[in-house]
C-alpha cells in the first residue's frame, strides 16, 4: 500500500531544489514502521548532511506530550479536568477579560467562571499567542507584561481574550498545563515526563536540555527569503531551565516522536510500558469544545508565521491536546484523525480509523511554509497509496 518510492522522489526533488533544507519522515502502524525517510542538509551553512537520527526542535508539537503526561495526573486523581486550575495554580484565581480600551489602556472585567484543564488543553480558556494575535501584544505592552509570561505574577496578570469555555483561540495555555503538572506531581516538567513518558516508551533525544552529544546532531533553523530562498536563521533549544516549556520547549528526533505516536495507536502501551488508559487515549481525540469550532490562525508577525489553516472550508475541532479533522483529508487521512505541528515547520498525524501515523520534520520559519506543508501532503499520499 506504501509508495516509499514516491515520498522519496518528493522529498528528494524539495532539498535538492533548495525548497526545504533538509528532512526526515516516518510513519508507522500500531505494530510496523511503514516508511522512513531522511534527505537534504541539516545547515545549509555548513553543507552537514541530515541523519536519520538527527534532533530538531519539534516546538509545539511538544504540546501533545505534555498533554499526555497531564491526563495521567488526571487518572491519578492529582488533577481535575473540570473543577478550578486555580485549586494547583492558585495565581489563576482571579482571572481578567479584555474588555476594551479605555485610550492606550486595556479595560478588563473579572471573568465569567473559572479556567479548568480542559479549557487549557482545549485552547479554550482565552489566552493567546503574540505571533496570531495583535490586540494580546498590544494589551501586555500597555500592562507592562509579556505575552509569553514567565513567572507566576506575570501569569495572574495577564488578560484573556475571552471568558474560559466561550471560544478556541490558539495559546500559551499548555505551557500553564506544564506549570499544572509540577504543581500536582511535585516534579519539574523535564522529571515528570523522563520518569512517565518519554523514559518508559525509549525516548532518549526528546529532551529540554541536550547534552553535547546531541546538540551536535541538532539540525540548524533556516529562515525563508522575500525570494524564496532560505538562509540561516537562529532559534535557541535545548538550553535548560529557562525552556522548560510545556507547549513547545521539547526537541526530539523522528524516530522517539514516531514511538510516541505508536503508543496512542495502541491506545496507551508501548513495548510493555502502560502509558494512559485505553479510555482515557480514546477521550483525547473526541472533540472536547462542543459546537465551538477551530479557526484559521492570521499571522501577526510576518518573520515567524504565514496565515495557518490546516484544512480550509472544512470544520475543525479541538480534543484534549490535539486538532480533529471532521471529514476525510484531502491527502489520504481518516475523519476523526488528530494532528497539530511545530512553529519551526515540523508536523505530525494520527489517524486511529487506519491505524497509522506520520511525522515529518524540517525546521525553518515561518510557520506553516507552503512548502513544508507540501511534503506533509507527499508523505501523507505516499503512506495512503494515493496518486
Amino acid at each position: 500500500m506504501v509508495n516509499a518510492a514516491a515520498i522519496d522522489s518528493a522529498l528528494r526533488h524539495a532539498t535538492e531544489a533548495g525548497e526545504v533544507a533538509g528532512a526526515v519522515a516516518m510513519a508507522t502502524s500500531a505494530s510496523d514502521l511503514l516508511y522512513q525517510g531522511c534527505f537534504g542538509l541539516a545547515d545549509l551553512a555548513s553543507g552537514r548532511a541530515l541523519r536519520p537520527d538527527a534532533i530538531f526542535r519539534i516546538a509545539s508539537m511538544t504540546k501533545a506530550i505534555t498533554s499526555v503526561a497531564a491526563m495521567q495526573l488526571v487518572e491519578r486523581g492529582k488533577l481535575s479536568l473540570d473543577g478550578p486550575i486555580a485549586a494547583v495554580l492558585p495565581h489563576l484565581a482571579a482571572p481578567m477579560v479584555l474588555d476594551g480600551w479605555d485610550g492606550p489602556m486595556p479595560r478588563l472585567r473579572p471573568a465569567a467562571r473559572p479556567i479548568t484543564l480542559r479549557h487549557l488543553l482545549t485552547h479554550t480558556a482565552g489566552f493567546g499567542y503574540e505571533n496570531w494575535n495583535t490586540e494580546l501584544t498590544r494589551a501586555t505592552a500597555a500592562l507592562g507584561v509579556s505575552p509569553r509570561p514567565a513567572s507566576a505574577d506575570e501569569l495572574a496578570r495577564i488578560p484573556l481574550l475571552f471568558d474560559p469555555g466561550a471560544r478556541w483561540n490558539y495559546s500559551i495555555a499548555t505551557d500553564i498545563v506544564g506549570h499544572a503538572i509540577e504543581a500536582a506531581s511535585g516534579m519539574k516538567i523535564d522529571a515528570y515526563l523522563a520518569t512517565h513518558v518519554t523514559g518508559p516508551l525509549g525516548m532518549p533525544d526528546t529532551t529540554f536540555t541536550l547534552t553535547d552529544a546531541q546538540r551536535a546532531r541538532l539540525v540548524a533553523v533556516h529562515q525563508r527569503q522575500a525570494d524564496g530562498s532560505l538562509a540561516q536563521g537562529d532559534r535557541a533549544a535545548g538550553n535548560g531551565p529557562a525552556f522548560l516549556a510545556g507547549g513547545g520547549g521539547l526537541c526530539s528526533t523522528a524516530g522517539d516522536y514516531t514511538r510516541f505516536l505508536r503508543m496512542l495507536l495502541r491506545g496507551g502501551t508501548l513495548d510493555g510500558a502502560r502509558i494512559l488508559a485505553a479510555d482515557t487515549v480514546a477521550a483525547m481525540g473526541r472533540n472536547q469544545i462542543g459546537a465551538a469550532e477551530v479557526v484559521a490562525m492570521t499571522s501577526a508577525v510576518p518573520a515567524a508565521s504565514y496565515d495557518c489553516n490546516l484544512f480550509p472550508g472544512m470544520v475543525q475541532k479541538w480534543g484534549l491536546g490535539f486538532l480533529i479533522n471532521t471529514e476525510a483529508g484531502p491527502a489520504g487521512r481518516s475523519a476523526g484523525s488528530l494532528a497539530w505541528c511545530g512553529l519551526v515547520n515540523t508536523y505530525f498525524w494520527l489517524d486511529p480509523a487506519a491505524g497509522i501515523a506520520g511525522v515529518i520534520l524540517t525546521q525553518s520559519l515561518p510557520f506553516a511554509d507552503p512548502k513544508a506543508l507540501a511534503l506533509l501532503a507527499a508523505l501523507e499520499r505516499g503512506v495512503y497509496g494515493i496518486g
